[in-house]
């Protein structure tokens, strides 16, 4: 039987249903199902938005009392542990069951439990006819401080959207040379800075750039943000994510946002674009090719919903 490493849990609302999906297939290269997904690729579940947790397998068997007596072979000594019951899709366990077997784990595991602040969390779990056990990493939630962002601009796109414009970009890659080419007050920055990520922002505005700056330091991260025009930058980016302009802070035309993407297209291969209207011939006709796409729409406002496209120069 073969079993993966790791198994995820997602939590998402569906109005970004489409987007965790985008997300997960550049982060993991299949989508979640039913919010899981089992994988053995390892990655923080803080590098996202919808990444509930991550259970690091231990031990797994069809058979209940065979997992008990795997995991009692594992001789686990720990003090201050703590052992939760996740609930999947299909499983019909009663919740007096759950407590018992919570019981079982806890009394095959050597040492003290503290419910309240554990030196590790153990979980058990039933999925399609197998039982797993083991280490549950919760995401920490530590990127929620970027709410309190001393500038913030209220057409600024969600923290978990821009989180998974960095995971989409650099296709979970932290090494890979990104740029925000309209990068606004940093609301992508600071995702792609928390996480690691190596981006650089432009910014045409002087006083958003600066405010960017402001909240690029605030947090005391570090990341170049130029105050130039797409067009005057001559690096060149192995990704690039352009949230286009939505006429609100900063005007712009068609030819404006011609402009913009035809100037990124130039210093780099491969972009993730943001827009509220439907772009697709500006695309393809800066010679690129859309390889994925996904609707997001704003909870509370049916008429309005941003459109991402994956995009790749041809050749």
């Amino acid at each position: 039987m073969h079993i993966n490493k790791y198994i995820y849990c997602f939590a998402y609302d569906n109005t970004e249903s489409e987007l965790c999906k985008l997300e997960s297939r550049y982060i993991f290269s299949k989508e979640e199902k039913n919010r899981l997904l089992f994988s053995n690729i390892k990655a923080e579940p803080s590098c996202s938005a919808y990444i509930k947790s991550r259970l690091d397998i231990i031990s797994f068997s069809e058979h209940y009392s065979t997992l008990i007596n795997e995991i009692k072979k594992e001789s686990l000594r720990i003090e201050g542990f703590k052992v939760e019951y996740l609930v999947f899709d299909g499983d019909t366990t009663e919740y007096a069951e759950r407590l018992k077997k919570l019981r079982d784990i806890g009394y095959s595991i050597e040492g003290i439990h503290d419910y309240y602040s554990p030196t590790i969390t153990y979980a058990l779990c039933y999925y399609e006819g197998i039982w797993y056990f083991g280490i549950l990493n919760k995401n920490n939630l530590a990127w929620h401080k970027h709410k309190q962002k001393p500038c913030s601009y209220s057409n600024s796109i969600s923290i978990s959207i821009a989180k998974a414009l960095v995971n989409i970009a650099a296709e979970a890659n932290k090494e890979k040379k990104l740029l925000d080419a309209c990068c606004g007050v940093g609301t992508i920055m600071l995702e792609a800075c928390f996480a690691g990520n190596n981006i650089e922002g432009c910014e045409i505005n002087l006083k958003i750039c600066m405010a960017a700056r402001e909240n690029i330091s605030h947090f005391n991260y570090t990341a170049n943000i130029y105050h130039s025009d797409i067009k005057d930058l001559s690096k060149r980016y192995e990704a690039a994510i352009i949230d286009l302009p939505y006429n609100l802070f900063t005007r712009s035309t068609d030819n404006d946002i011609l402009h913009i993407i035809e100037s990124t297209a130039k210093i780099t291969d491969r972009f993730v674009i943001v827009s509220s209207s439907d772009i697709t011939n500006i695309i393809t006709n800066t010679g690129f090719r859309i390889l994925d796409y996904c609707s997001v729409s704003k909870r509370g406002k049916i008429n309005f919903a941003r459109k991402i496209w994956v995009c790749e120069k041809n050749g």
